[in-house]
């Protein structure tokens, strides 16, 4: 793999990295909450080289809807600059991804992540990351109802613990670095927003 800067703001966290052929050169993380447009390029400055890549992977969501316009805004706008690819990956993959990597006794485990208006974005994987349940914008008790006995992890996890208190639920947000871990074929998304939940406006009727 060529050097590659990844770019990660789906969510709470800001987060970027360099990585090379599988291994980790750089990274800067950080949990910034709306503040991602003002810490992301200091925080890629801030990388050997100034960032400076072959390529560019950025996250497409789900998440924060302004988050993930401001990384792809960058990356898009870097990759031109550059003269450099530029290609996208889910916040659920690399989140999944993370988790098995620091979990080996996991086979199985759902991502959850806040999904606004009261919803998760959720979606079950195998070690593969092959998914058992396809990703979708649920309500808790939807939830909680497809979880099973799956380990649930992710920043939405909280919406899960305040129907059940049994469940093995984790708090992780999306890492940069955690990017190498996954398979090419899930690093080849084009660079626009993956949108959890459809639009809250409505278009006027006739």
């Amino acid at each position: 793999m060529a050097r590659t800067l990844v770019i990660e703001t789906a969510t709470a966290a800001c987060s970027v990295a360099l990585i090379e052929g599988g291994a980790l050169i750089a990274e800067e993380h950080a949990e910034v909450g709306r503040g991602h447009a003002e810490r992301l390029v200091p925080m890629i400055a801030d990388l050997p080289d100034g960032g400076r890549a072959e390529a560019i992977l950025v996250d497409c969501g789900p998440g924060s809807f302004t988050g993930i316009r401001v990384g792809i805004a960058a990356a898009r706008g870097l990759a031109f600059g550059w003269n450099v690819p530029v290609h996208g990956f889910s916040s659920l993959a690399v989140v999944a991804a993370g988790a098995f990597a620091r979990n080996p006794g996991i086979d199985a485990l759902a991502v959850v992540l806040e999904g606004g208006h009261g919803e998760v974005f959720m979606a079950a994987v195998d070690r593969q990351l092959a998914q058992i349940a396809p990703f979708a914008s649920l309500k808790p008790d939807a939830a909680l109802a497809q979880l099973g006995d799956r380990v649930a992890i992710g920043n939405g996890v909280r919406h899960l613990a305040a129907l059940r208190d049994d469940l093995d639920l984790r708090e992780a947000l999306p890492r940069a670095a955690d990017a190498r871990l996954l398979p090419a074929v899930l690093t080849t998304l084009p660079p626009r927003p993956i949108y959890g939940r459809a639009p809250d406006a409505k278009p006027k009727a006739a």
